[in-house]
């Protein structure tokens, strides 16, 4: 029988009503007492490291995390992690990246209902991701409404359904039918690089998403207030304005002064190619790193990641341009 460890953070999963709305307030071990079916699937242990809501989940949460997995993974044949869903899709992929090559299976999951109610989505999700920590799987995963899906892929779609994250631009790794993972042939896991362990993250990231009549100023104020890198979340397949109200100029200068760009799109499905019209060759040519099919989440942590590795903007963009952990499609 396989020795699984779950590692409680908090989130919907673990939380309680309060005067105040719903507050994390179950330790790991009361939840897996909710579960008693896991004493069949696996011997179980819990630990509580954090107790926070993920809205308030910070990179040094991820870094105490990553540091907590890793130990875990020297005892356990396999970790189960108990995760808001807020930003999940981030802090699965910080791990893809933090916790390098892995050969045994870590397993987020989390739920839209607290634990306590008997009508909703917790129950299921904590056992399938224990089902999943017990297959045939390593790296880092999602387990969600019955779906096992790749960490860094992953981005949640809907606020209150209980069919809360999809797998984007990639398939899902498998489904939880009676207690077991049915692996999907089709979708490998794991990480296509050999990666030691780092939870070293460079986290002045800026999230920049376009509209219309945005002003190039921002570009300028961005680096200002001392960020290192931008993700700029452009039109269509990732096309930046270069004319009335251009922002190209403002990228070439972040990326003279030694700040990272990358570009991506707005769209959910089928990622970016600044290759196909002007607006997005003007956007390379001024030294924008292309986001190619990455979610935002995947994009930004990845790119505090290499900021983390290196400071030197040539060897940045080549972690960006390399698939890591199936996290792009190039």
């Amino acid at each position: 029988m396989k020795r699984i460890l779950l590692i409680n953070t908090g989130g919907t999963i673990s939380s309680s009503p309060t005067c105040n709305g719903l507050v994390p307030a179950f330790s790991s071990d009361s939840l897996l007492e909710q579960v008693p079916e896991v004493k069949r699937m696996c011997a179980a242990q819990a630990m509580s490291l954090m107790s926070v809501d993920s809205t308030n989940m910070q990179p040094e949460h991820w870094a105490a995390l990553a540091r907590a997995v890793c130990a875990g993974l020297e005892q356990y044949d396999g970790i189960v992690v108990a995760h808001g869903t807020d930003t999940m899709a981030y802090t699965a992929a910080a791990l893809s990246f933090m916790l390098g090559s892995l050969a045994k299976p870590v397993v987020l999951t989390g739920s839209q209902q607290p634990i306590g109610r008997v009508d909703g989505d917790s129950r299921r999700n904590l056992l399938d991701a224990f089902a999943a920590a017990c297959g045939d799987v390593a790296g880092v995963l999602v387990a969600f409404h019955g779906k096992v899906m790749k960490g860094c892929r992953v981005t949640k779609v809907r606020s209150k359904s209980f069919d809360a994250f999809e797998s984007v631009n990639y398939p899902d790794l498998g489904y939880i039918r009676d207690g077991q993972l049915v692996r999907n042939p089709a979708a490998p896991y794991g990480n296509l690089k050999p990666l030691p362990y780092s939870d070293r993250l460079a986290t002045e990231v800026f999230l920049l998403k376009l509209l219309p009549g945005i002003k190039p100023d921002i570009l300028e104020a961005v680096r200002q207030l001392g960020y290192k890198g931008v993700v700029i979340e452009g039109f269509g397949l990732g096309g930046v304005p270069n004319r009335e109200q251009g922002l190209v100029a403002g990228i070439e200068r972040l990326t003279e002064a030694g700040i990272c760009v990358a570009v991506t799109t707005q769209c959910l499905y089928e990622g970016s190619d600044l290759t196909v019209y002007e607006v997005g060759r003007t956007a390379l040519a001024a030294g924008a790193i292309p986001g190619y099919d990455m979610t935002t989440e995947a994009l930004t942590v990845k790119l505090m990641w290499a900021l983390g590795q290196s400071s030197d903007i040539g060897t940045v963009k080549g972690i960006m341009g390399t698939n890591v952990a199936y996290e792009m499609t190039v």
